[in-house]
């Protein structure tokens, strides 16, 4: 059986994350492996200026859902005893950003919650199957119940 040294727990901040949260702690302490967070806030277009929009309330926005995050996860990884330079909040495109942090910091298990999603939403795709495509390493999908 294979033992994971470093899991990263991808964290979206919805009803079910404790759960998601849960599993990865117990993970961690099953194999004795560090454990990393990280939460993308996704990245934003920033319309052409031309039509009125005041950027600057852009990057104030993305400003702030950054900082909040940050506080958010940092909270959650003094919850789960996750050493604060083990917490990454990225912008970007969630499946590349966390599957980059992944590979920067060797992180040989990434878990992540998982929605049985239909129709549209399984045509576009989600983060986790995007993760899993993209992830040079395994990918734990915890699933969850859609609705809470």
């Amino acid at each position: 059986m294979e033992t994971y040294q470093h899991i990263l727990l991808a964290v979206d901040f919805f009803e079910q994350a404790h759960k998601v949260s849960s599993k990865a702690k117990a993970l961690a302490d099953a194999y004795r492996a560090k454990m990393s967070m990280i939460h993308v806030v996704d990245s934003m277009p920033v319309p052409d200026a031309g039509f009125g929009w005041d950027a600057s309330f852009d990057v104030d926005l993305t400003n702030e859902m950054i900082n909040a995050a940050r506080k958010k996860l940092l909270g959650c990884a003094d919850q789960f005893g996750v050493s604060h330079d083990c917490v990454y909040v990225e912008l970007g495109s969630p499946k590349y950003e966390i599957t980059r942090v992944a590979e920067e910091n060797n992180a040989d298990l990434i878990v992540m919650g998982s929605h049985g999603r239909h129709g549209l939403s399984l045509l576009l795709g989600s983060t986790a199957t995007g993760v899993l495509h993209h992830a040079k390493c395994d990918v734990l999908a915890v699933r969850l119940k859609d609705g809470g």
